[in-house]
């Protein structure tokens, strides 16, 4: 090798490396969100029924679960589950829709691993995750003769199990883009390295989790085929045609063995991705207003 380039060989391994201990940080901001309980209360204050938010810490003996909540205690309940990497405060523009406070009252729950549940120390069981969530469901049943579960991408999968496994507790189901089918999903190459120990210490905490429960996917998914008949309740599966994350062949899939729900509505919303929460919230209300029993004909019109 020509000596003269190795200085030159050198300062770009060091700019190299520079820009991904920049891009680490980076992600450990943008992928971190972790809002304080403070914050997190105050961010939920400006809705237009001036209600508070209340924060709480479902205990057991080995994991802590935090949620919010707000809204009237005399109206149904709506749980909102997040998927990879996010957290409960993924919901916010959703905890302060005027619609859905006007009819329910609304919790949101950071998923073990994320947030202020054990925050970068993953739980790949899905049946687990759904056993911790069905303890906040448990205490809540007692106020809330209905619930309602809303759950997002990873967050579905997590919804979904729960309705398996706690029929009793889910009296209507909102599958959005969520991970249903086996392998029918986009894995990106990345996520296979850096659950390696000797990288896995610089990523940040919630991408940590992602990977390990995006690794593990597939076989909980499997664990999950034989206990579809086990969901009785409406169910509104709600997916992109466009979407590149999460395969539209998973709604097609969940739609095929939801053989004993009460009913299902399958909505395949056209030229929309993995982002349904930010370009097409309102149908993810209309759904959930549905599911309440309510109508609203200006918002359940949707793009198939």
């Amino acid at each position: 090798m020509n000596i003269q380039l190795l200085p030159l060989l050198r300062r770009k391994r060091f700019y190299v490396s520079l820009a991904f201990v920049g891009f680490l940080f980076f992600s450990y901001d943008f992928f971190k969100l972790r809002f304080p309980d403070g914050d997190f209360i105050k961010a939920l204050a400006t809705n237009a029924f001036h209600y508070k938010a209340h924060i709480h810490y479902y205990k057991t003996p080995k994991r802590s679960l935090r949620y919010v909540e707000i809204g009237n205690d005399s109206l149904p309940l709506i749980v909102f589950i997040h998927g990879a990497p996010s957290s409960s405060y993924f919901w916010d523009k959703m905890l302060k829709d005027s619609l859905l406070l006007k009819n329910a009252k609304l919790l949101a729950v950071d998923r073990p691993g994320y947030g202020y549940s054990g925050y970068g120390n993953p739980e790949i069981s899905v049946k687990e995750q759904a056993r911790l969530i069905s303890g906040i469901l448990k205490k809540q049943r007692v106020v809330h003769p209905k619930i309602i579960i809303h759950g997002s991408s990873y967050g579905g999968t997590v919804a979904a199990r729960l309705a398996m496994d706690y029929p009793d507790l889910v009296d209507g189901l909102l599958l959005q883009s969520a991970s249903l089918a086996p392998g029918e999903e986009k894995t990106y190459p990345i996520s296979y390295y850096t659950v390696h120990w000797a990288v896995e210490w610089l990523i940040p905490g919630s991408l940590k989790v992602a990977n390990h429960e995006k690794l593990s996917h597939r076989v909980q998914l499997e664990l999950m085929r034989p206990l579809w008949n086990h969901i009785i309740c409406p169910t509104i599966v709600l997916q992109g045609g466009a979407d590149k994350l999460i395969y539209p062949i998973n709604a097609e899939y969940a739609k095929r063995m939801l053989t004993k729900a009460r009913s299902v509505d399958l909505i395949m919303v056209k030229n929309s991705a993995h982002d349904l929460i930010w370009t097409r919230r309102e149908l993810l209300v209309a759904s959930l207003l549905k599911l309440l029993g309510k109508t609203h004909p200006d918002l359940y019109t949707f793009n198939r």
